[in-house]
């Protein structure tokens, strides 16, 4: 049948690969391990072609996998073949995990994700880059470990909707936390030591977050190994962050932690 070939994998066994030519350009439709699917999936991928489906029309009783299905119709659509399970809107984009997972996305990351195939691990969406793994939380300024609702939040309560106006970052350092303590915000600051740690109370994030480095210092000194990721405080210059931490209390009992 046009549109199907049969190729040998390793083991030796067969299996035939689908593929559909679109405006010049050849489409991998994926491959199957008996010929009828594989005629199923080449007549689905023309359908696409077609009828113009979008990826409202999909169904799960289709020999085409999802992702080749959103593939090819967004080519069809939008006239722009990108390899990832994406669709292009009018101002956004959407990235397809499956059919009921769908994530939103500015147009700007659409050169980003296009190149990356996004994973999901453990609750958690990556992607690799370079050999390494890393959250898509990290592109946004959110910090590993932070936690929806207490860290960052989404404006639209859409915890799919990745798009920068959608995203607001309620603490945004290491170890910090903001409180509403008797009608006045303060910003707590807690680490990690068999247990969390109190290590003091400010009356702004910077401070909070100078305490904390201020914290792990004191750790590191008394001899516990545990790695910390200090903060960085981009607002602060080097003699008034060296001030604030010579001037900020924390807690008495970190000096007494691993002595």
């Amino acid at each position: 049948m046009k549109g199907v070939y049969i190729t040998q994998k390793k083991d030796k066994s067969v299996s035939y690969r689908v593929s559909i030519t679109f405006r010049g350009k050849h489409i991998s439709l994926g491959s199957y391990d008996d010929i009828e699917t594989a005629k199923r999936a080449y007549l689905d991928g023309k359908n696409i072609i077609d009828c113009k489906l979008t990826p409202d029309d999909y169904s799960s009783e289709l020999a085409l996998p999802h992702d080749k299905f959103i593939v090819l119709s967004n080519y069809v659509i939008n006239g722009l073949y990108i390899p990832n399970p994406i669709f292009l809107k009018n101002r956004f984009f959407e990235y397809y995990m499956s059919a009921n997972h769908i994530l939103k996305f500015d147009r700007d990351d659409l050169f980003f994700y296009s190149a990356h195939k996004i994973q999901k691990k453990g609750g958690y969406l990556f992607v690799s880059d370079y050999g390494s793994q890393y959250k898509i939380l990290s592109r946004y300024g959110i910090r590993p470990f932070a936690v929806y609702g207490r860290d960052y939040i989404m404006v639209n309560n859409d915890p799919d909707d990745y798009r920068y106006s959608n995203i607001k970052i309620i603490n945004g350092y290491t170890g910090v936390r903001q409180k509403n303590l008797k009608g006045k915000n303060i910003f707590e600051t807690y680490i990690h030591v068999n247990g969390n740690y109190l290590v003091g109370r400010y009356d702004d994030e910077v401070s909070a977050a100078i305490a904390y480095n201020k914290a792990v210092d004191i750790l590191n000194k008394n001899g516990i190994k545990k790695r910390y990721n200090k903060n960085y405080i981009v607002s602060c210059k080097k003699q008034d962050y060296l001030d604030k931490y010579e001037k900020l209390a924390v807690s008495d009992k970190l000096y007494k932690i691993g002595c």
